[in-house]
């Protein structure tokens, strides 16, 4: 106990040495000079009723040590108020992380201070991303310019949230104030801005009154800054396009005449502009009823130039907008290629006559491509020529030359139901009935019938062959008549019309093998093959050829579509020949194969 009390009288000796208090005689701890002190050493604040305790023991050089040991401990804490006000102020991200330590808090109390930063401060801020620091220093120094610019220098505030920063951007771009913003400057007693705002104001209604007159506005009265005549009025001034409410106002207060001036000054602007694009520059009328106006709207719109275009280009010397023209539209018909759309004969001409002979072949080459699709020729070897000159033909309806049937004939193309032998064969039939209607001549009856039921359309030759046959004198015609109709029968399955056409027609020409021919194709279509041999035997001795007659037998057989029935036919055949049917074996191999 006595060791604590000695320690404290020392503690309290150092104190009274350390605060320039030696001087008061009390030495106890009990003195109240011994709190105050050890209050100050351990950083507590003192009370007033100290510091006048202090005073009244006359402990002057105390006072002054603790006064400045104690703002010494208030300082840190102003300095960490005064950066968070900064950093608010200045708009620092919340989540970037500062102290009064960084580098950050000098910069601000700079901006703050001067009103501006060197170009290595703003990099530093560019480089920590601290942008709106960045934006917000140019613009105090921007604001710093307006104001000595429109001397209102005398106002203090010189951050970018004031209002007479809004107030001088809006005099530097000669826009109108509004009353309140007007009101605000006569209140903080900115005349010099005022004089020179109303000289901008007077400047701009002079300018409205300009603009009335030249575009034909001046009957209408207002001519404030505000209006939206003077709106308008400015969008001509400049070239820009009027929208449709714009338009729709000016009709409304009968300003027809600006509207017609509005309209010409876009016109032309159009003009120049396609001319620049349309290489024509050179070509100076701009009168927008001009025929090259007309000649280049066309072309944009991506449409043909006819020949007279093309004469007046030619006329006014203006070959690169030829050249593009053609470029253009050769561009336009490449791409209908691509699409799959056929050209028309004319396009085929222009692109011929302009020397653009690599989109004719590809050209030629995809719709080759296509009709091959659509014809089925699925041989990727078939060459272009003559077969898509051949296609073309039949997609146009037109006949075929003797050379191109010997054509197609070679690579087998009309011995078969293909597509292609269906097209030529109905075009043949058609064109013996147009020969029968143009000449009466009645020979082109069973000649038409033969081709539709080649194009496999009996129908058509059974309407064809509907005739009465009492009104046709030669007996061989009727018979030929009666023989194709019984055979278009045939194909529609009506075994007892065919057998009925069969019987006339050898009662009209009993010496012609075809009647017995029919006859025996429609007994072997009955699955009477005794009663069919027969009768081919008779058109044999009556002029048939042996080949012929096994080509018919041939024919009924692939087409029987009972599978059991065809199988019963081949076996038949074989049985009774088999070397001159021996063909009949590969029917036999297709039923062995279908019943595994």
């Amino acid at each position: 106990m006595a060791k604590e009390s000695q320690n404290r009288l020392k503690y309290f000796a150092a104190l009274k040495s350390k605060y320039q208090a030696t001087q008061y005689q009390d030495s106890s701890p009990a003195s109240l000079l011994y709190l105050i002190l050890r209050k100050v050493d351990i950083g507590i604040e003192l009370l007033d009723l100290e510091f006048n305790w202090l005073q009244e023991h006359e402990l002057f050089e105390t006072l002054e040590i603790i006064w400045l040991q104690q703002f010494r401990m208030g300082e840190s804490k102003r300095l960490e108020d005064e950066f968070s006000h900064l950093k608010a102020k200045y708009k620092v991200a919340k989540n970037w992380e500062s102290s009064v330590g960084s580098v950050l808090y000098p910069i601000l109390w700079k901006l703050e201070s001067e009103k501006s930063l060197t170009d290595s401060e703003i990099k530093l801020l560019q480089d920590n991303n601290l942008i709106q620091i960045v934006t917000i220093a140019q613009d105090i120094k921007r604001f710093a310019q307006l104001k000595e610019k429109y001397q209102a220098t005398k106002y203090q505030d010189s951050h970018p949230d004031s209002r007479l920063y809004r107030i001088l951007k809006k005099l530097d771009t000669e826009a109108s104030l509004n009353d309140n913003e007007y009101e605000w400057l006569l209140n903080n007693e900115l005349f010099e801005a005022i004089e020179i705002f109303e000289k901008q104001e007077f400047a701009r209604q002079a300018k409205v009154s300009q603009l009335k007159s030249k575009y034909q506005a001046s009957q209408y009265p207002d001519i404030s800054l505000s209006s939206q005549l003077y709106q308008i009025l400015q969008k001509i001034d400049a070239d820009e396009k009027l929208i449709y409410s714009e338009i729709y106002w000016l009709e409304q207060q009968g300003l027809t005449e600006t509207i017609a001036i509005a309209e010409e000054l876009e016109q032309k602007q159009e003009f120049i502009a396609l001319k620049a694009k349309y290489k024509a520059s050179q070509y100076e009328d701009l009168l927008s009823d001009n025929y090259l106006y007309v000649i280049l709207k066309k072309l944009d719109s991506e449409n043909y130039l006819n020949e007279q275009d093309i004469n007046f280009l030619r006329h006014y010397k203006l070959p690169k907008t030829i050249e593009i023209a053609n470029d253009k539209y050769a561009s336009i018909l490449k791409s209908k290629i691509m699409s799959l759309m056929v050209m028309s004969d004319l396009e085929i001409d222009w692109l011929r006559n302009n020397e653009y002979e690599d989109i004719i072949i590809l050209a030629q080459h995809k719709h080759f491509a296509a009709l091959k699709r659509k014809y089925g020729l699925v041989d990727p070897l078939l060459p272009l020529k003559p077969f898509y000159a051949i296609m073309i033909k039949l997609e146009k309806k037109e006949r075929l030359d003797p050379k191109f049937v010997f054509q197609l004939m070679e690579e087998g193309l009309l011995s078969n139901d293909g597509k292609i032998a269906l097209a030529y064969y109905k075009l043949e039939a058609e064109f013996y009935e147009q020969e029968l209607g143009r000449t009466g001549h009645k020979w082109n009856i069973p000649t038409a019938s033969g081709y539709w039921r080649k194009a496999n359309e009996p129908e058509q030759a059974l309407k064809l062959t509907n005739l009465d046959l009492n009104r046709v004198n030669d007996s061989n015609l009727k018979s030929a008549i009666l023989v194709t109709r019984g055979a278009a029968f045939r194909d529609v399955d009506k075994l007892d019309d065919a057998e009925g056409c069969a019987k006339k027609a050898m009662e009209y020409q009993p010496d012609s093998h075809q009647p017995y021919t029919l006859m025996g194709a429609i007994c072997y279509d009955k699955y009477n093959y005794e009663q069919g041999n027969y009768w081919f035997e008779q058109a044999i001795q009556r002029g048939a050829e042996t080949k012929d007659i096994d080509a018919e037998i041939k024919r009924v057989i692939r087409s029987t579509k009972d599978e059991k029935k065809r199988h019963e036919a081949a076996e038949y055949l074989l049985k009774k020949d088999s070397q001159r049917y021996s063909w009949a074996k590969s029917y036999l191999k297709k039923s062995q194969d279908n019943g595994k």
